[in-house]
Order: structure tokens, then sequence, then C-alpha cells
């Protein structure tokens, strides 16, 4: 649903940023992506037009240096408007002309002031494929599983609560490593011993480790490292929202955030090749282990080289909601791919009771046959 505007005029010394309006022919209404189809729909007359068939196209990788380095970066960068939450620091692309809105991500209001957001553009996107009403009945689905949950939860959700579709910004980091490291490789071996046991002498093998130094290079090439690029929602939820259908990415067109909002980055291209590299970090040690053998490993050094950097800005699907139930907030975000579901949730305190008290008496009677039967 579009959030009508508050204000209709641009107000002065205010950068003109891009607008993508798609009309509907039949009526001239504005029409939206429908996800799951390559098509786009008006809500207000039905018509569906199907998307202006396109050329194929490569997905682009962009040299890392180019990213990093702003003076050379101007053909990857765009202006685009943004309306910033005070509550959780989401900043999410708004039409120009509106100034007031709510937050998808936490239901704030959001004021703000007319700035524009200089960016690196996304190179893909992945469009939606769940409607609305099939990210609801994900949600009810998760909410109906959840032990201690309250009765009325899951019926006070499904009352209509409003979920918002929002493209949430990602880098993803390809990287050639080569690493060289030193360690150490242990084979166990057992040796008799002679110990007592119950007052008498019992022979027993007895494991030991035998170390030798190891030297090498494994070398790995990283193709779409994933990094949230984004802090306004809990980031053990989003990562949790794995695997991404990353080989259905599309390059980027407007025409797919048509009807949704697309959320900016707030994790620069440096932070996020920083955790990029912590992962690889991880996956390489692992490499060492196995290249060293044996039955365990010390890892001493290890010292990566990079080559052939390329990173990509890119646009994922998430259903996105935020509720309150008897005056406290949560959130919960659902794949826009999978469906998979997660979020915070409510707990019955008498649930919880009932739960502690049936344990204890379980417990007593547990304790009182045992007793009997001694």
């Amino acid at each position: 649903m579009k959030i009508p505007s508050i204000a209709r005029k641009r107000p002065p010394n205010v950068p003109k940023t891009e607008e993508h309006r798609f009309p509907c022919d039949a009526c001239g209404g504005d029409m939206r992506f429908d996800p799951g189809g390559d098509r786009m729909v008006c809500d207000h007359c039905g018509n569906v037009e199907p998307l202006a068939p396109k050329a194929p196209a490569a997905i682009q990788e962009i040299d890392i240096r180019r990213g990093l380095d702003a003076a050379a970066r101007d053909a990857e960068t765009e202006e685009t408007r943004v309306l910033s939450c005070p509550n959780c620091a989401a900043q999410v692309e708004f039409d120009p002309a509106i100034h007031a809105a709510e937050c998808p991500f936490c239901a704030t209001p959001v004021v703000t002031d007319t700035g524009t957001n200089r960016h690196i553009k996304p190179a893909a996107v992945g469009p939606f494929v769940l409607q609305e009403r099939e990210a609801h009945d994900a949600m009810e689905r998760w909410l109906g599983s959840l032990w201690f949950a309250p009765n009325g939860l899951t019926k006070y959700v499904r009352k209509g609560q409003k979920m918002n579709g929002v493209y949430v910004p990602f880098w993803t980091i390809d990287a050639q490593t080569d690493t060289a490291y030193s360690g150490q490789r242990g084979d166990v071996y057992y040796v008799t011993q002679t110990v007592i046991r119950d007052g008498k002498p019992t022979r027993v093998q007895v494991p030991k480790v035998r170390w030798s130094s190891r030297r090498g290079r494994v070398r790995r090439f990283f193709d779409d490292v994933l990094i949230l690029a984004s802090t306004s929602l809990p980031k053990r939820h989003t990562d949790a929202l794995e695997p991404w259908d990353l080989a259905g990415l599309a390059p980027y067109a407007p025409q797919y955030l048509a009807g949704f909002r697309a959320e900016a980055y707030s994790v620069d291209l440096a932070s996020g090749l920083e955790e990029a590299k912590a992962r690889m970090d991880a996956v390489i040690a692992r490499d060492v282990r196995m290249d060293i053998g044996g039955d365990q490993q010390r890892i001493d050094r290890m010292e990566t080289q990079l080559s052939a950097v390329t990173f990509k800005h890119v646009l994922l699907p998430v259903w996105v909601a935020a509720y309150k139930y008897r005056g406290e907030s949560y959130r919960f975000v659902v794949n826009g791919q999978s469906g998979r579901v997660q979020g915070e949730r409510p707990y019955s305190a008498i649930k919880i009771a009932i739960a502690v008290v049936l344990a204890l008496i379980v417990a007593a009677v547990a304790a009182a046959i045992y007793a009997g039967g001694g």
C-alpha cells in the first residue's frame, strides 16, 4: 500500500534524485511487482503487464579497489532519498516527496529532513517469491510451533497484522586466497602401562601424542561470501534466514522494487570486507588443519594473500512485521524466497508456571517410587 504524501513540493536547494513510477496503461494507477512472477499488477484495476523483456545481462562484479576509492567509483554510485529511523537506525528509501512515514522494521513514526544519500548502486536483486499472505501463513506456523507461547497470540496476529516487503542490503565478496602456514601434526600412539585397580596391578593402553613440524600452502577461491549490510534488525535473526538463493539473483532493475521498500546499507564496504576476511580465515584454518593431517593439529602461523577481490551490492527480499502484544513490541522477519521465519516472541507466564509445577510433581513421584523400591 502506498504511504500517503505529506509534502508535495520539493524544498529549495535539495538535489533531485531519480524517481521510478510505473503507471498502469488501463487506469493510470501505480503498478507493483508481483512476487513469484515476472509481471507487474495494478491493485486499483487488476490490470496485469509482463515485465518488459530484456536481453540477458551478466551481473557485474566490481573490483574492490573501485568500491573503496570514493574518487574512482562515481560510475558505481547513485543518490537516493532515505528516511532515518530514530529508534532502530534503519535507513529506508522513500519517494522524494515523502517526509514522514512509519519505519517498517519497528513501526516507529519517522520524520526526517530532506537530505539525500549517495551510495554504491545495487548490482543485483533477489526478487520476492512469496506473497504477503504466504509470509503470513509461514509466520503463523512458526508461532504455532513455539513452546510456552500465549494461546491468543496467533489469533491476535492473524487479525490483520500488516507485513512490509523490504529489500535488505548485502555485500557479496569474491576472492582468490593463497595461504602459507606452519604448524604441528599430532599422531596418537599407545603405550602399555601398569596401574593399580581395586588393589591389583592392571595393564592398560595409554594414549600419547607424537608431534612433528609441518609447513605448506593451501589455496581456495571464495565465491559470494554474503555479508549483511544492515544494522536495523538483530543480526542473529537475519543470519538465521539463510540460505538465500543467490543463483536466482537478477540484474538490478527498479521494477522489482515497485510496491516495496529498499533499505540503504549502513555497513560500509570496508567494514563488510573485514567481516568477509574473518569468515574466510575460519574456512582457511579448516583447510590448513586438513592439509596438516594426523589426529590433532596446531596452527602456529597463517599468512594469506588475497587477489582478484571483487564485490557486489545486492538486495534480498524480507517480509518484516513489528507488532504489539499486551503492551510489548515484538518483531519478526520472513525470508521472501523460502519462507523461513525468525523473530522475537512473548512467553506465557501461566504456561511456564504450569510446566514447572508438573515437572516438580513428576520429580516427586519418581523420588517416592525410588524410595519405596529401596
